[in-house]
Formats: C-alpha cells, structure tokens, sequence
C-alpha cells in the first residue's frame, strides 16, 4: 500500500513537471477541459439558484392549499382559449357556501387583486401600487412575517375598517427610516390607517405574490368602492386543507361542491379551475431539467476537445519517457505500475483543468452576487460534480497512452532515445 502511494505521489510531481515544463503547450491542452467544466458548471449553478428561487417561490403558495379560480395554471397551447375566458369568476358567496358544506376545508380566503393605484403619505407617493384585498383567514394560508405592527383583527376583516398593511419596499418608499404603523395613508383618495409592515420577501425570478410592493386590505374594505366580480381583479377563492387530507381528496371534494353550487349537469365540464402549487412545480422541474441537458450539451462538446488535448499531452509524455520507462520494468517494475503511474499523471492534468474552470464559476459567482439582487451560489455538490467529471475525463483520455506505455518492451524501451 505504502509503494501505491509513492506511485500515486510520483505520478502527481510528474504532472506538474509536464506543466511547468511545456507550459504553453499544457495550459492550451487543458483549456478545452477549463472551458467545458466551466460551461457545465456555470449552467448548472444558474439552474440550480433559479430553480431554488423558483420553488420557493411556489412554496409560499402553500403546499396544501388548493386555488379555486377562472383560469388554469397550466393549459396545452391547443385547448381553446375561449372557453377559459366564458368562465365566471369565483365569488364570494362562493366562499362562504363552501365553508358550509366542506368537510375537508380547514381555512378559507378570498383574495382579489387591484393594479393601477396612487398611495400617498405627506408628499411621498407611490404610483400603479398593488392592492391585494383579502378575507380575514388569510394569514392562515399564506406563509409571510410580519416586521412590525399586527394583522387585522376579526372586526376589522368584518367590517371593512381602513386599515391597511405595507409591504416593505412600499413602506420604505413611503415613509423612507420613518415609523410606519399608526400613520395615515391615501390610497385613491382614500384614507387608511398603516397597522402593520411585512418583513422584506426579496426578489423572485418569476412573479409569484411577493408582498413587498404591495398594499395588504380586507376584502370588506374593498367591495364597498369596487366591484368585486370584475374580470379585472382575479378574484380567487384559497382553500387550505385540514390535517391529514390530501389535495386529492381535498380537490374532489372541491369539485363537486362547486359543481352543485353552478349547477352543472354531469356531462357538463367544470367552469373553475383547481390550481394547487404542485402543477407549478412540475413545470418548473421540466424546464430546469431541459435548461440542465443543454448545459450538458454544449459543455460535453468543450470537454471532448479537452479530452483529446489531455491524451496528446500523455502520448507525448509517454514519448519523452519512453527510456526511464524501459529502465523502470527492467528493475521490475509491473506492467499495472506503469498504467497507474501515467494514468494518474492524466487524471491530475484534467482535474488541474477542471479546478481552473471551477475557480472561474466561483469569482464570477462571487461578482455577479455582489452587483445583483440574486443569490448565485456555487454548491458543493456542483464542486463535486466537476471534479468528478474532470477525473472520469483523465481516465478516458489517458488509459490508452497508459496501456501503450505499459505494453513497451523494456529491452527496446532502453535502447530509444525519446
């Protein structure tokens, strides 16, 4: 074991002897392989932090929390999509019947949207602010903290008082370091009271709801300025399931409360659409995935190129060496020891390769960090990943000049002069 080692050791000096000696030569060798482990790698670090932004993103939606709705998440392109637009909204009388009759239901909220609106605070103004009007289980649904001040109360919901609750960015452009909770707002010329900030979300890839631009209201603040069945405002209807049931069964159980409730008859198709954040997630892992194969593409092409240089530099090597070669198996050197020790030499040449490609995607990680909004983190397992590839690369590029040096005749090895 201990003369493994040396070899294993002897090998590695060997390699970067060919390193430091042909430097040129090497690094424009080893280039293909810097470049292809560098493609590979940035991709899937790329893929990796949107998908993970992504995700949680759709996590926030709840995992157990089924979306009654007029259009689907997810639709074939061939699907007409005049039979979506034919739908009515959900309502929210909706809401309350299914309250009633559901047995699977644990909370229920009904949510719209208003875009286009003016908040303002002294002479600070926020223009096309979202408004998001909400019923009072709302925050039994939705996963948000809140940085300071409170929720709605009960009555507050009720009754539709003016009161409202800041998303941080929204606050922030409002009243700057200034305390926010207590203090008077307009929105649309209305006056609110700011009882609560929510705790800063950060930027998503996609738009999933973040909170921190938006204007949190009750639902019964809202019916009374606007018309809640509009077409406009996305009404939707959040049903969060009870412990132990499944959206399955929860979504069953949906479906046919809502189909008694618009009285469809049973040939009839649903006129509703059951979103849950699985459907979400399923998209987003076919399209990652897709992302991820062309980054394998287009980086194995790199790395194939790299392959060859790493074999060029070992049938040289093998070339240059072909006389100690000859003396080594002449004071009995086995054949294996020669595969090992040349194979080793291209296995840590490639893994050189790799390591230069990695280093690149961690400075870059690093500045694109510090520039923008996005956490682009190079993981351990990506590390792994372009070791691993770089070794398995060393072993196929080098084991035919391994093997050909390890065949050699020592008596004619000798006699050649390299």
């Amino acid at each position: 074991m201990l003369l493994f080692w040396r070899l294993i050791r002897e090998s590695i000096l060997f390699a970067f002897h060919a390193l430091n000696a042909n430097r040129l030569r090497t690094v424009l060798s080893l280039l293909g392989i810097t470049i292809g482990i560098f493609t590979i790698i940035i991709v899937f670090t790329v893929v990796d932090s949107l998908e993970r932004n992504v995700r949680s993103s759709v996590e926030s939606l709840g995992d157990n929390v089924v979306y009654v709705q007029k259009w689907p998440w997810a639709f074939s392109s061939d699907y007409p999509w005049w039979k979506y637009w034919q739908r009515p909204n959900p309502k929210y009388n909706e809401m309350e019947s299914v309250r009633d009759r559901s047995s699977a239901a644990q909370y229920l909220c009904f949510e719209l949207s208003i875009s286009g609106k003016t908040i303002r605070h002294n002479s600070s103004s926020v223009e096309n602010a979202a408004i998001s009007a909400v019923s009072h289980e709302y925050d039994m649904i939705k996963s948000f903290e809140l940085e300071d001040g409170r929720y709605f109360t009960e009555n507050e919901s009720e009754s539709g008082k003016a009161v409202a609750i800041l998303g941080h960015t929204l606050k922030e452009s409002l009243f700057g370091l200034e305390e926010a909770v207590g203090k008077t707002i307009r929105a649309d010329g209305r006056k609110l009271e700011v009882i609560g900030v929510f705790k800063k979300e950060g930027s998503s890839v996609i738009d999933m709801g973040s909170l921190d631009n938006t204007m949190l209201v009750s639902v019964n603040y809202v019916r009374n300025i606007v018309n809640i069945d509009s077409d406009n405002l996305r009404p939707a209807i959040q049903v969060k399931g009870k412990p132990g049931v499944t959206n399955d069964e929860l979504i069953d159980e949906l479906r046919g409360i809502m189909r008694s409730l618009r009285q469809l008859r049973p040939m009839e198709e649903d006129d509703f659409a059951l979103n849950e954040s699985k459907l979400l997630s399923n998209q987003v892992g076919n399209l990652f995935g897709v992302v991820g194969l062309a980054g394998w593409i287009i980086g194995g092409f790199s790395i194939l190129v790299g392959g060859f240089g790493i074999a060029n530099i070992m049938f040289v090597s093998v070339r240059e060496r072909t006389n100690q070669i000859g003396i080594q198996k002449s004071l009995g050197a086995k054949n294996y020891f020669i595969l090992v020790q040349f194979l080793s030499e291209a296995v840590t040449l490639s893994l050189i390769g790799g390591a230069m490609g990695l280093l690149i995607v961690f400075l870059l990680t690093q500045l694109a960090s510090a520039t923008i909004d996005f956490d682009l983190t190079l993981s351990i397992y990506n590390i792994l990943t372009g070791l691993g590839i770089s070794a398995f690369i060393g072993i196929i590029s080098g084991f035919v000049p391994a093997y050909s040096a390890s065949r050699l005749d020592p008596v004619e090895a000798i006699r050649t002069n390299g």
